[in-house]
């Protein structure tokens, strides 16, 4: 009844369905305001709060949904009793809102399929490989630098860190400087990693749905990311232990039922949201979705094959659409856990920092900033400095900020803000997912300051991707972007 309600609505009222459509609408001027102060000042004290997330205990969602809601207040007020008009802050938030919807689905799918595949025990196998093998500490921090390098590009650079961190802790156990280093390397390469794929960072997910940077575009920032990881780890390398760790009788975990499927049908779905975008000018979410549906189809396959291996005497027949029943027997493999485990306080987070950033724009802080830092200080400079904002402030919030001042620039400049957004974050433990993730799954072993330790190393680094995406990508000077 709800559904045929809200489609009812939709068709007597096709504006309320297409009213944050089209161009951002035009800044309000009010940075001089009190509206103005207020709301920088609130943006501020909630984002103090989400970088001491750790040890305030606080998760960073809760501090930007309340920023994000009172900045919109103070906005509507403004609109309605200082200008009279009433329509022109929904219009504006309506703006913001269909962004972060795009987004927001099309996280929300790539987190289902990697928690199908965390069910299906597909990277506890791969961590258990690693572990039974008995490598050196030097060739398990390498392997597990490098692996981080190459899955993130597909399975975000957080979800990456996060499985190789659980393999370093279980070899690692009373070697804690192994560990602390393995860490800083795994962070470092998830990050460069998903520097240059579009699947590999929110940052580089936003600048590709954006329109800015085609999807083979992105993969010109491939030889700077390899400077980016390389660099640190051949340093770092000569701080490491010697030896191996203990050898483990354990065995490897086995892949449950359909789990190598999953992976293939991950890369599907990904191929399908490349082809709306490329080939149907379709925005990227919707093969997303769709590939949702490949997933939940053999979700159900799964489902059906488990359900006829086990004893089914005197259960209740499940159907697919029924909601979990905990007082139930064992009903399997379900699509719908895959999406309730989803990473949900990053994606409120992320809701807060978009609604919240795109206020601050509206108000013309954005304007004021670009007109700074890419007209005075010029987009080389501007670009370069992104990269250590995003190590104090974190990439999300810098990256939408640059993708709503829409700077007039070119692939090559483009390339360099989505590269520096993306590894910028290493500098410190706390710019990046990955890095405050891992702070909290080796509680103790690694740490800001130990981290900060080899800030310099990092960037070292940093400086050394810039020089090489100069060196290798300086034919795309000039080259037009669409917008």
């Amino acid at each position: 009844m709800k559904a045929l309600l809200t489609l009812f609505i939709a068709l007597l009222f096709p504006g309320f369905a297409i009213a944050s459509a089209g161009e951002a609408p035009p800044s309000l001027g009010v940075t001089s305001h009190w509206v103005g102060y207020t709301s920088i000042a609130i943006f501020a004290v909630a984002y103090i709060f989400v970088i001491f997330e750790e040890q305030l205990h606080l998760r960073k969602s809760k501090p930007v949904l309340a920023a994000a809601g009172l900045i919109w207040i103070l906005i509507a007020a403004y609109c309605y009793y200082g200008l009279g008009d009433h329509h022109i802050a929904s219009v504006a938030i309506r703006h913001n809102f269909l962004e972060y919807a795009e987004l927001f689905f099309f996280l929300l799918v790539a987190m289902t399929y990697i928690n199908a595949m965390m069910e299906r025990n597909v990277f506890d196998a791969l961590r258990d490989w690693l572990v039974v093998k008995g490598f050196s500490y030097k060739a398990l921090f390498w392997l597990t630098g490098g692996l981080a390098f190459v899955i993130s590009p597909i399975a975000d650079n957080l979800t990456t860190a996060l499985i190789m961190c659980a393999v370093v802790l279980a070899v690692g156990q009373g070697q804690p400087k192994f560990v602390g280093i393995a860490c800083i390397n795994i962070v470092v390469a998830a990050n460069a990693g998903g520097a240059f794929s579009p699947f590999g960072d929110i940052t580089t997910l936003m600048v590709w749905q954006k329109g800015i940077v085609p999807f083979e575009q992105f993969f010109y920032l491939v030889i700077p990311s390899i400077v980016n990881f390389v660099i640190p780890a051949g340093i770092m390398h000569f701080a490491l232990p010697n030896g191996s760790p203990e050898p483990t009788q354990a065995g490897i975990t086995p892949i449950k039922f359909g789990g190598t499927r999953i992976c293939v049908l991950f890369i599907i779905t990904i191929a399908t949201a490349v082809c709306f975008h490329n080939y149907l000018e379709l925005p990227p979410v919707y093969g997303m979705m769709f590939g949702l549906g490949y997933l939940k189809l053999f979700g159900f396959y799964i489902k059906k094959k488990e359900h006829s291996d086990i004893d089914i005497t005197n259960t209740p027949e499940v159907h697919e659409d029924e909601e979990p029943d905990p007082n139930r027997g064992n009903r399997g493999f379900d699509v719908f856990k895959k999406v309730s485990g989803a990473e949900w306080d990053t994606l409120f987070f992320f809701y807060g920092v978009i609604l919240a950033v795109g206020g601050l724009g509206y108000i013309g802080y954005l304007a004021m900033a670009s007109e700074f830092f890419y007209n005075d200080l010029g987009p080389t400079t501007a670009n370069i400095l992104v990269g250590f904002a995003s190590a104090i402030v974190d990439n999300i919030p810098v990256m939408f900020a640059v993708l709503t001042m829409l700077p007039e620039m070119d692939l090559f400049q483009w390339l360099l803000v989505t590269l520096t957004a993306g590894v910028g974050g290493s500098m410190l433990s706390v710019g990046s997912a990955a890095g405050v993730a891992l702070m909290g799954q080796a509680r103790g072993k690694y740490t800001f300051f130990g981290h900060l330790k080899w800030a310099w190393v990092i960037a070292l680094g940093y400086a050394a991707s810039i020089w090489v995406h100069f060196l290798v990508n300086s034919g795309l000077e000039g080259m037009p972007v669409s917008y």
